[in-house]
């Protein structure tokens, strides 16, 4: 979907997007194994990392980085991962050793947002963290922008340091999510969402 840049000047409603309004107002993800080729080239790969990376980022230490997984990595991973879900769980169900084995095969495009959050004298870790978490929202949409569907998903595997170190994700890092990538048709159907007024405190 294409995003007009927002205007931003003087008078009513002058800087109003109708086009990115209605983009966040119907927002939603498409499940990741139904996205189907083809994925993005790493031309366009580069330049959804670059809107990506346009998020608030207090002391412009970039606490982020990223790991792109394509090509003929997405299955060896993928198969890595399934042997240590069957180390975790011997017993697990065929249909779920199946789901296992295709982690990241689902999607053309799979890209890891990688939390290098750390002690810093001025800028507090929770606000780093925070930081990746708005990297893998912002990717989402730079993947929506670029024309594609996604969804972000961070699964066992985030939690695991063997399947972690097969990422080279360090012991002092953590992984805020895997956002996949790839074509769809499907238009989502919505789901319940929170009332405002519930969730909201307003102080005059």
């Amino acid at each position: 979907m294409a995003i007009s840049r927002p205007k931003f000047s003087k008078g009513k409603d002058a800087s109003m997007n109708p086009a990115l309004i209605s983009y966040l107002q119907s927002r939603r993800s498409v499940a990741a194994n139904l996205l189907g080729e083809p994925g993005p080239d790493p031309e366009t790969v580069r330049s959804i990392l670059k809107v990506a990376s346009r998020v608030p980022d207090h002391g412009k230490l970039a606490p982020w980085r990223f790991i792109v997984i394509s090509g003929e990595a997405r299955q060896r991973l993928s198969t890595q991962f399934g042997a240590i879900a069957v180390r975790n769980d011997p017993d697990m169900p065929r249909e779920r050793l199946e789901q296992e084995q295709t982690r990241l095969s689902r999607a053309p495009v799979v890209i890891a947002v990688v939390s290098r959050a750390a002690q810093h004298p001025k800028i507090p870790e929770w606000e780093q963290i925070l930081s990746a978490g708005a990297v893998c929202t912002c990717l989402y949409m730079a993947a929506n922008a670029h024309g594609f569907a996604a969804n972000w998903l961070t699964e066992w595997m985030a939690y695991d340091r063997e399947a972690l170190a097969l990422l080279e994700i360090g012991e002092d890092e953590r992984l805020a999510g895997f956002v996949h990538i790839g074509r769809s048709d499907l238009v989502p159907a919505d789901r319940p969402r929170p009332d405002i007024e519930d969730i909201t405190t307003w102080l005059d």
